[in-house]
């Protein structure tokens, strides 16, 4: 990483790209049949899928949601429990049985569909297992070690009720976002290898053939990234320099409800600012219609 440049800068720049390939491509992988055009309308619009379980849906912006809180908190995600406890809780959003389950580690036992292997049950042990979990993981210093050791050890852990794969996935991203390199969305990756791959290491403890799936991953995902990157051509570098600044200024605007003569500029979306739709709608209805 540049020393110029901020935490989830190259993130940043294929943002909209990004949400949809790690939304669509994390939920297909977990059975979810909602097509990259159906994960674009949801996205983009707001519209569901006809004929689909809205868990389904929920599923898909809560990975969204996922992608927009690791590259919004570039600078302060990590392998601690501050990250993967909210990490979980985005991705469990709605999904789970007990709703006091998400975000918190697993106070049942658990098993695994098709799999004799057990992980641990007691409260006490999953938590030691977690916290050491963590720690191994913050003192790898080689971001692809860091990544491919939490999406082998996370799920073989199972330290969540649920979810424990998306959180796996996703958390895969965070040395990519911090170092500024090209994030892992599992682009092209068909759902019955990663499913073979998985077992392998519930039953073997091998890690050879997800370590495969890990590395063809990656390099789908740089290379598409590359391309993206290139057709966007090069980043304002005073937007990326002063993006703090700039959504600083922006949410002044909207949370000081400044009327059309105070504020300094139009505002195009607010979701990438970090303002509550609440405060959104109370400047909205002192800003007025268009031309007033």
């Amino acid at each position: 990483m540049s020393g110029q440049e901020q935490a989830g800068t190259y993130a940043l720049q294929i943002l909209n790209r990004l949400l949809m390939d790690a939304s669509w491509n994390s939920s297909r992988l977990e059975g979810n049949t909602y097509s990259l055009l159906d994960t674009r309308r949801l996205i983009e619009f707001g519209q569901e899928a006809e004929g689909r379980d809205r868990f389904e849906a929920q599923m898909i912006l809560n990975h969204k949601d996922a992608v927009e809180f690791l590259v919004g908190n570039a600078a302060e995600i990590g392998f601690n429990r501050y990250t993967i406890l909210n990490l979980h809780a985005i991705l469990a959003n709605n999904l789970l049985a007990d709703e006091r389950a998400a975000g918190r580690l697993r106070h049942i036992g658990v098993g695994i569909d098709g799999s004799v292997y057990h992980p641990p049950e007691t409260p006490q042990l999953v938590e030691e297992c977690f916290n050491q979990l963590l720690a191994t993981a913050a003192a790898i210093t080689d971001p692809f070690g860091q990544s491919f050791f939490v999406m082998v050890q996370l799920p073989y852990l199972q330290p969540f009720d649920d979810v424990n794969k998306r959180v796996s996935r996703m958390a895969a991203n965070i040395p990519f976002i911090r170092a500024n390199l090209s994030p892992l969305s599992f682009t092209d990756l068909p759902r019955s290898l990663y499913a073979h791959a998985t077992p392998g290491v519930y039953e073997l403890n091998r890690i050879e053939l997800l370590r495969d799936v890990f590395i063809w991953s990656y390099e789908r995902s740089a290379e598409r990234y590359a391309a993206v990157r290139h057709s966007l051509g090069e980043p304002d570098p005073f937007r990326l320099h002063h993006r703090d600044a700039l959504r600083a200024v922006v949410a002044e605007v909207v949370q000081g409800r400044m009327d059309r003569k105070t504020a300094a500029a139009h505002i195009a979306s607010f979701a990438r600012y970090s303002i509550r739709p609440g405060e959104f709608t109370a400047w909205q209805e002192i800003w007025g219609p268009r031309g007033t």
